[in-house]
């Protein structure tokens, strides 16, 4: 029930904003001029009202940081941000204010959402639906238009009566909701919170113009412009069935007749006037979709479910990047339910099919690291990730995760520092960072990295209790402190006056 909950919670975080998921559409290849002005909502107002949204769903128990999913997912939004930037969509106002964040939802709710200040909301049911990268560049690319095109500025001063921090107060109301049935079912049946719905959801026009942009974004980044007429036929099929509540998107993304019929005919059409087909599933895809799947679903039930479909008679019928899902899909869940001796005959056999393709090899080690690590075997994950400090961060975290469990927590340390030097916002490996110095015994540096994961996930507050309670054991300590230890008492001291001034101004926007 709390899953079904949470997926009505971000449905009406979506359609309350407006701020939708996935109606995949198209666009010119050449920039068009923009509906209107961009609001009376300024980009910094609009960042601090995203900030306040953000926060809580980093604090949500369906935040979740895979690092293999968000990789996977940060690599269609990063082309994307890149293409827009080239169109001129991003402007350098925009990139040094907004914060052009992803954040993955465990849900299994096919979902997508804008949200103010640059952040973009993702469900993992949407990168388990969708057949392709392409088709998930589909759905981003309409979303970041909502974004970068001002709609959430434009629609505040359409509905001038309410001022950005009211609505900044309603979603955060919508997200709250989700811990009691009893809140939701007032909000659903509330005159006034359903008027103020109508109110907030994306006009025709904005859903026409981030079509349309959108469209030239997602082309420009090198996806096949076919992906959104499939993206679309998939959304339209669906609207055949009975509204279980499963693809939110489509209450907040209704397609029109007009909209699907601008989608086709901007579509490139080949000599005999016939559009190419979308891409086919690769095996890449297939398996990442499989992991989305799993880790939205993670019941018992669902593990079963995905164990037997590795089995089943229809298993020989599917082609090979689909059997690379079903038995990416079987695996996780088998290492889930802790049956290792069938997970590694499912790994042998996810071998045998990955040939030498460096995608599928990389991730099948990956799985066959997570399944050393579940057996509590860190030398053996050791040696398939190999002995060099990786360069991306699945293995990073992966690889400095084994190496404390194998009493190498040096190790991991020196790699972690290095990495969170260049990306201070990675709340994860911060932590990893965290688990590290406690395994050596340097509680201090365990606490200040607890502290910076907290500033990552823009919790001030929760920081600074952790800053003040690292300078506590620093005094503690008393004399005899080595240069080092002052070193660190001083970084200590410097960030937690920053964050006493970051805190002061979260609190005044209350």
């Amino acid at each position: 029930m709390r899953r079904l909950r949470r997926g009505l919670q971000l449905s009406l975080l979506a359609a309350a904003l407006g701020l939708p998921t996935g109606a995949l559409p198209a666009a010119p290849l050449s920039p068009l001029p923009n509906l209107g002005d961009s609001g009376d909502l300024s980009l910094s107002a609009e960042r601090r009202l995203g900030d306040r949204i953000a926060r809580e769903i980093y604090r949500d128990p369906d935040y979740i940081d895979d690092a293999l999913l968000e990789e996977y997912a940060q690599g269609v939004w990063q082309s994307l941000l890149a293409a827009a930037r080239q169109r001129g969509e991003v402007t350098p106002e925009m990139d040094a204010r907004l914060a052009f964040e992803l954040l993955l939802i465990r849900d299994r709710s096919v979902n997508a959402f804008a949200l103010p200040g640059g952040y973009m909301g993702l469900h993992l049911g949407m990168i388990g639906v969708v057949s392709s990268g392409d088709e998930l560049a589909s759905v981003l690319g309409h979303e970041l238009s909502h974004i970068t095109q001002r709609h959430i500025s434009r629609m505040t001063t359409q509905q001038s009566q309410q001022t950005p921090w009211l609505i900044g107060a309603m979603i955060l109301g919508v997200l709250a909701a989700s811990k009691s049935p009893d809140a939701a079912n007032a909000l659903l049946t509330g005159g006034q919170a359903l008027a103020l719905q109508n109110q907030l959801n994306f006009s025709r026009d904005m859903e026409r113009e981030a079509d349309r942009v959108g469209f030239g974004v997602m082309t420009q980044a090198g996806y096949a412009p076919e992906a959104f007429a499939s993206m679309f036929e998939k959304l339209q099929q669906s609207t055949r069935l009975s509204d279980s509540g499963a693809f939110p998107y489509l209450r907040t993304h209704p397609l029109t007749t007009e909209r699907i019929g601008d989608v086709q005919s901007r579509l490139p059409k080949g000599a005999a006037g016939a559009v190419a087909p979308p891409p086919a599933v690769t095996p890449l895809h297939a398996m990442m979709a499989a992991r989305a799947r799993v880790l939205a679903n993670p019941t018992s039930e669902a593990l079963r479910l995905w164990q037997d479909e590795a089995n089943s008679l229809s298993f020989e019928g599917l082609d090979r990047a689909r059997k690379m899902g079903a038995l990416t899909s079987a695996l996780l869940s088998t290492i889930r339910l802790r049956e290792f001796a069938q997970a590694k005959q499912l790994l042998a056999r996810l071998q045998s099919l990955s040939k030498d393709e460096a995608p599928t090899l990389r991730l099948t080690r990956w799985m066959a690291a997570e399944l050393a690590l579940a057996q509590e075997d860190a030398p053996s994950a050791l040696k398939l990730l190999g002995d060099a400090t990786p360069s991306t961060r699945p293995e990073l975290l992966l690889q400095a995760q084994a190496q404390v469990r194998a009493g190498q927590a040096n190790l991991a340390a020196q790699s972690l520092q290095i990495w969170v030097a260049i990306h201070p916002k990675d709340a994860s490996a911060w932590m990893g960072l965290s688990s590290a110095y406690n395994a050596m015994g340097q509680t201090v540096g365990a606490v200040r990295a607890e502290a910076e994961a907290q500033v990552a996930l823009l919790d001030y507050a929760g920081a600074l209790a952790r800053f003040k309670a690292a300078q506590s054991r620093i005094k503690s300590n008393g004399a005899g402190r080595s240069a080092g230890d002052h070193i660190e008492a001083s970084i200590i001291d410097t960030r937690t006056r920053e964050v006493e001034s970051l805190a002061r101004e979260q609190l005044s926007e209350r």
